[in-house]
């Protein structure tokens, strides 16, 4: 466990590895989770006049997937700010995707995907996208919801550099671009996974959930790696 706590070190500080993890393995089991009990029910058509307008650019679908790079770095970053921005941040980042699985259950969703026609790269990639994720679960966004709390996370830290501060809100726009331009998302998608990310970010930021979830998550830490969790800092030195 050692040398794992070591490589772990060299991308981000201890204490947030566990924080990080489960937030990913939480949104996998809110996604794939309520389509087991929405599959057999009515979706709903969201889709506005604004959508049906809106250009079908295959060539997005590189910014598409290109946003899970973007969601690697930022929420790494975010999570090595401070112990404590790093368990504010996951308690929004997890509160929302309770936020998800309540509309995913109430309100499933859908929407009508255009024929790809062509050949190449780019229409292999769409082809790609449409196959593995099917039209369900799209209000709200969650592509939307995690590329902004990639620049909310870092947004205002004297830590990040303000150029790359502006450089992930454009990244984030971008991303919101791509999902409607690919027929993946219709406006009210994108709307609502901003809504939420903004408002749950901010409530974090006022109340003091995070030292509960840190205190089992830093024991946690400690059983995994052989290490304490002290502050902001870990110890290396093996218990």
């Amino acid at each position: 466990m050692v040398h794992l706590r070591k490589l772990v070190e060299r991308f981000m500080p201890i204490y947030a590895a566990l924080p990080l993890i489960c937030c990913f393995l939480f949104n996998s089991l809110v996604y794939f989770g309520t389509r087991l009990i929405t599959g057999g029910r009515h979706h709903y058509d969201m889709t506005l006049r604004f959508d049906t307008q809106t250009p079908y650019w295959q060539w997005t679908v590189l910014i598409y997937f290109g946003a899970f790079a973007f969601w690697v770095v930022n929420y790494i970053l975010i999570g090595s700010i401070s112990r404590e921005h790093c368990y504010r941040f996951c308690v929004a980042d997890m509160l929302s995707r309770v936020v998800c699985a309540i509309f995913f259950i109430l309100i499933p969703t859908t929407n009508v995907r255009p024929e790809v026609v062509g050949d190449g790269f780019i229409p292999f990639c769409m082809r790609f996208l449409y196959n593995v994720d099917d039209a369900d679960n799209l209000f709200p966004s969650i592509h939307c919801l995690v590329s902004w709390f990639c620049y909310i996370g870092i947004r205002g830290q004297k830590k990040i550099p303000k150029a790359y501060q502006w450089l992930s809100l454009l990244a984030a726009l971008a991303v919101f671009l791509s999902t409607m331009t690919t027929k993946q998302h219709v406006l009210l998608d994108v709307i609502g996974g901003f809504l939420i990310a903004e408002i749950l970010y901010r409530v974090s930021q006022h109340v003091s959930w995070w030292k509960q979830y840190a205190k089992v998550a830093d024991r946690v830490t400690g059983f995994v790696f052989r290490c304490k969790v002290v502050g902001d800092e870990s110890e290396s030195k093996d218990i």
